[in-house]
C-alpha cells in the first residue's frame, strides 16, 4: 500500500514542488529519516546532493542510451558496444519489416520502456508500440529529479538481441565506481522482474559485508566470470574523473559489453543491511569538488 501511495503521490507532487523540496520529501517517505543536504554523510544522502549540484553537461550524453554509445566506443572500442539497428522519434516511425527476427526496443531516457522480441512473427506490434509510446511520454527527470535526464532527447531505438550460451538470460554486473576506482559491484539476475535477485560482491569476488534489504540475494553461488579482470579495467576507464557512477557491463560469449551508466542507482533511495554501511560507503564518495549552485 505504501509503494502504491508513493507511486501516485509522486506524480502529483512532482508537478508542484521544486527540486530541493521534492527530493527532501521523497527521501523522508522512502528512507524514513530526514535528509541532510547541508552536511550529507551517508551514501544515499550524497546521491541526493549530487542530483542537485552535479550538473556536468557531459552527464546528459552519458545517460542518453543513444548518444552514450559513441562515447563508450571512443573510450574502449566499438567492439564493446551492442549494435544499434535503428533510431526513431516515435513508435509509429518504426519499420518492423526492416528489423531482424530478434531485437530489443528501448527508449533513450528511461530504463523501464523495453520490448524484447525473440520471434518477430509472434510479436504484438500494437502492444509494443503502446508500451514504447507510454515510455516516451514519461518525464523521468520530473519524477526522479535526476538532473542528467532533464535534456535527453526522447527517442526509440532497436538493438541487436544479445544471447549467451551459458545462460538463458543475460547476466548484469554493476560496478560502483568512485573517482575512477570500482570499489564493489553487484551481480543481478532476472532484472526488472518480480523475482529479481541481487548480491553485492567485493572486488576479489567475495560476498560483500552488506546487501540491499529490499531485494532477495542470489539463491546460488555464481562463479567469478572469466572476463572479470577485463570488466574491472573497462569500469575504471569509463568512470575516470567522476565522483560516483555505476557502470553496468555484460559478459557475453567471452566478450565484455557496455550496458549503461547510472549516476543515481535506484534514485539513491534504497536501504542497506547492516544500516551502518550507508555511512561507510558514503565515506568513499568525495563531494568536496561539487559547487553548491544550480539553475
Amino acid at each position: 500500500m505504501k509503494e502504491l501511495f508513493l507511486k501516485y503521490s509522486r506524480r502529483i507532487l512532482s508537478g508542484i514542488l521544486g527540486d530541493k523540496a521534492y527530493i527532501r520529501l521523497i527521501y523522508r517517505i522512502r528512507m524514513g529519516t530526514r535528509l541532510d543536504l547541508e552536511h550529507p554523510a551517508t551514501f544515499t544522502e550524497k546521491l541526493q546532493y549530487l542530483k542537485l549540484y552535479a550538473r556536468d553537461p557531459a552527464y546528459t550524453r552519458m545517460v542518453d542510451k543513444v548518444s552514450v554509445k559513441a562515447i563508450v566506443a571512443e573510450k574502449i572500442g566499438q567492439e564493446h558496444v551492442i549494435p544499434t539497428l535503428g533510431v526513431w522519434n516515435s513508435a509509429s516511425d518504426i519499420d518492423f519489416s526492416k528489423l531482424p527476427d530478434e531485437f530489443v526496443l528501448k527508449v533513450s531516457h528511461d530504463s523501464g520502456g523495453i520490448v524484447i522480441c525473440k520471434e518477430k512473427s509472434s510479436l504484438n506490434l500494437d502492444e509494443a508500440r503502446k508500451k514504447i509510446d507510454k515510455a516516451l511520454k514519461f518525464d523521468y527527470f520530473r519524477y526522479s529529479r535526476e538532473w542528467p535526464y532533464k535534456n535527453v532527447k526522447r527517442l526509440v531505438f532497436a538493438e541487436k538481441y544479445m544471447k549467451d550460451s551459458s545462460s538463458e538470460d543475460l547476466v548484469d554486473y554493476k560496478f560502483y565506481c568512485f573517482n575512477g576506482e570500482p570499489r564493489f559491484l553487484y551481480f543481478s539476475r532476472n532484472e526488472h522482474k518480480p523475482n529479481e535477485e541481487i548480491t553485492f560482491y567485493t572486488m576479489d569476488w567475495k560476498k560483500a559485508p552488506f546487501q540491499r534489504s529490499d531485494h532477495r540475494m542470489v539463491s546460488d553461488e555464481p562463479e567469478k566470470p572469466s572476463t572479470f579482470d577485463e570488466m574491472v579495467r573497462i569500469a575504471r576507464i569509463l568512470s575516470e574523473g567522476i565522483p560516483f557512477v555505476r557502470v553496468d557491463l555484460y559478459a557475453i560469449e567471452g566478450r565484455v559489453y557496455f550496458g549503461e551508466y547510472s549516476f543515481f542507482p535506484t534514485s539513491g533511495l534504497f536501504k542497506l543491511s547492516p544500516k551502518d554501511w550507508d555511512r561507510r560507503i558514503g565515506d568513499m564518495l568525495d563531494i568536496s569538488s561539487i559547487e553548491r549552485n544550480y539553475k
